[in-house]
């Protein structure tokens, strides 16, 4: 069997449609050697700095790089792909919002063991949501070449239907082998696990989930990026972020808009399109 694999010029409905049906979708270089350079570029002094894992889940020789927001200007085109943003928004806006879960660069070095075959929504812990339900969508970016032998992403096409309580083992899946800048989208049901690098060469992925506007994010964006930088980004990487209170949760206080208190206003709410036009000028560095 070999996995599906789409051009960086599909649009966003195949995207959907692969995802649906097999738990997971592979974009070719959809980010372009250049802006993965500099995003390398901007991250590298941090994931030297980072410590190696500590458990078998986080990988003895694997290393994770987290507040990707305020330490690579140029990730954030990343995290605002149009084409997964649509494919969050079609399997999880219908219910709710959604936000920025987690943002890390995985870094296998050489001698790094398989990781366990799992699905992401279990870190909701074991709740049988409903089948037709999505909590999360996951994306791996591959940062550097993305093979076999470099300990490529284990997967088990079609396993987002399976139920919460199957096990795999590394022999059932298959390597979803990528280019540089290629992108695999994939359902939070979907079972899949960190390869063994059995190569000279460190495997980087950039990882970033999005999850249910109800769930608690992986990683906390508040504190992962600091205000004073969160007062430069666009006010919609800002909302993704979880500054905004849809349906009245997630305000600050006393009912007041996340994003007004973030600029250091007193209003509760702005209404009407006068909100985008007031937060887009104080956003401006």
């Amino acid at each position: 069997m070999t996995l599906i694999h789409l051009p960086n010029t599909t649009s966003a409905k195949d995207a959907i449609d692969c995802v649906r049906e097999n738990g997971y979708v592979i974009i070719d270089e959809l980010a372009s050697a250049q802006v993965m350079d500099k995003i390398q570029e901007e991250l590298e002094p941090y994931i030297q700095a980072s410590p190696y894992g500590q458990t078998e889940a986080t990988g003895t020789l694997t290393r994770r790089t987290g507040s990707i927001v305020a330490r690579s200007p140029t990730a954030r085109s990343l995290i605002m792909n149009e084409i997964v943003l649509q494919v969050c928004d079609a399997f999880m806006r219908s219910r709710s919002e959604y936000h920025l879960s987690l943002t890390e660069v995985i870094s296998l070095f050489p001698g790094a063991k398989s990781q366990f075959i799992h699905r992401d929504d279990l870190g909701y812990g074991a709740y049988p949501f409903d089948p037709d339900y999505e909590v999360q969508i996951s994306t791996l970016w591959a940062m550097s070449e993305y093979t076999e032998e470099m300990g490529a992403t284990r997967v088990v096409p079609g396993s987002h239907r399976l139920g919460s309580d199957v096990k795999f083992e590394v022999s059932d899946t298959l390597a979803a082998e990528m280019k540089r800048g290629s992108v695999m989208i994939y359902s939070g049901k979907f079972y899949h696990g960190g390869g063994e690098n059995r190569s000279d060469r460190t495997r980087q992925a950039l990882n970033i989930d999005y999850g249910a506007f109800w769930t608690r994010q992986e990683e906390n964006q508040y504190l992962s990026c600091p205000p004073e930088i969160a007062r430069t980004l666009p006010i919609d990487l800002l909302k993704l972020m979880g500054y905004q209170a849809p349906d009245g949760w997630g305000h600050v206080g006393d009912r007041y808009d996340p994003l007004s208190y973030l600029f250091g206003r007193n209003e509760q709410a702005y209404e009407g399109p006068e909100l985008m036009q007031v937060y887009n000028k104080a956003a401006k560095p």
